[in-house]
């Protein structure tokens, strides 16, 4: 039989966590809204207008809500705004490539206070954790704020974090991060909690969130560049797969019926990466006789300036490209395709349409859309800010209650 003590402790603690609900709910109902009412979040949350007094009494002495002025009612009353302090919390947002790291710090409210690209120093680990915390206090800096201010730091990396082990795995462009515990280098950049998520899967957050899969619950972002990848979305969420290895296309078995692919870059990297990738692109142009192209870009614009060679090397590369995502369109039956990266990223006129073409005689039902990302290089970053945005109001949340 319960005491009155353990009766009136699970009350208290009923009622704590009511509190809490209803606190999430008015600052998720402000946050989606802007400048908003206590009776417009009573109607919008479906809360009692003395309830949604005491959430915001609460909210606004934790630091999370300011008032910004008033709204003149039907009646000649006029109503206090509330909405969300952009200052309660600090995100650095961080792109970690071969050649370039791109950061980001943003203000809980998703605006970006400070942005900086840099060429990477990704050969050694212990310089590219130097850079990532010297941009960190550069973009603190413009800021106003200190680097100690920042909540989350999320950070997108090539490969797959292994969190058991604290390792990346399939990185090979990040040497020494393969190492148990590795990953740990990062807790000391910016902020008390970091996050480490795909690089490509970030980026498929990033086309969610901002670019062309706003609202479309099923698709792919295609990324050819360095390397290759995906990110998948299914039913609106990312989907990572049972070790986190999901999208790893580079390892399709899709490639040449030449030595390339008994070479020992083609079994590291993956097959169809060794023929899809910038790389691959440029060593198939040579193989045909285009010995002067340096870059994926030489390929391409020796293509559209009519070069019959570069037109050829840029036609197995369609072909690579269209039979990986036949197998892709196969198993998940995507609405939209979104190409990016350097190779995929390149207009329609040379990759897009004529891979929409090809798909049509490959895939019995009707393909998906294929389009180009319109975010650019930007699109990890934006994926990055659009996870560590979600993550850190619930992190401000969680302060707040106590």
């Amino acid at each position: 039989m319960q005491s009155i003590t353990d009766r009136q402790a699970a009350t208290a603690s009923t009622t704590s966590v009511l509190r809490v609900m209803n606190e999430r709910a008015v600052f998720a109902e402000t946050f989606r809204r802007g400048a908003v009412s206590r009776p417009e979040l009573a109607q919008y949350t479906g809360l009692s207008k003395p309830t949604v007094a005491g959430a915001l009494a609460n909210l606004e002495r934790a630091g999370l809500l300011r008032q910004v002025g008033l709204r003149a009612g039907s009646a000649g009353r006029s109503a206090v705004l509330y909405e969300v302090r952009p200052e309660a919390g600090w995100v650095y947002a961080v792109d970690v490539g071969r050649s370039y790291v791109r950061v980001a710090l943003a203000d809980l409210v998703g605006r970006i206070v400070a942005r900086q690209d840099s060429p990477s120093r990704s050969l050694r680990a212990k310089d590219l954790v130097a850079q990532l915390t010297g941009l960190a206090d550069e973009l603190a800096s413009a800021a106003g704020i200190r680097r100690d201010d920042i909540i989350l730091s999320v950070f997108g990396t090539p490969g797959i974090h292994d969190k058991a082990t604290g390792a990346l795995h399939l990185a090979p462009n990040l040497p020494g991060w393969n190492r148990r515990g590795s990953v740990e280098r990062l807790a000391g950049i910016a902020g008390h909690t970091y996050v480490v998520e795909n690089d490509i899967d970030l980026a498929a957050v990033g086309e969610a969130t901002y670019g062309l899969g706003r609202g479309v619950r099923h698709f792919v972002y295609v990324s050819v560049g360095t390397g290759t990848g995906m990110g998948i979305i299914i039913d609106g969420k990312l989907y990572r797969g049972f070790r986190g290895a999901a999208g790893e296309i580079g390892y399709l078995p899709v490639g040449e019926d030449d030595p390339l692919a008994d070479q020992p870059a083609a079994r590291r990297r993956g097959l169809f990466e060794s023929v899809a990738s910038a790389d691959g692109v440029v060593a198939m142009a040579r193989r045909l006789g285009l010995s002067s192209v340096e870059t994926a870009k030489d390929v391409f614009d020796a293509a559209r300036a009519g070069n019959e060679t570069a037109r050829r090397a840029v036609a197995r590369e369609v072909d690579h490209l269209s039979h990986a995502l036949a197998g892709i369109t196969a198993v998940l039956d995507p609405e939209l395709v979104v190409l990016g990266g350097g190779v995929g990223g390149q207009p329609g006129d040379l990759l897009t349409t004529p891979i929409a073409e090809r798909l049509r005689d490959l895939v019995a039902l009707r393909p998906p859309r294929i389009e180009v990302s319109r975010l650019g290089t930007d699109a990890v970053l934006l994926g990055a800010l659009a996870v560590g945005l979600n993550d850190a109001r619930d992190l401000v949340l969680q302060a707040a209650a106590g």
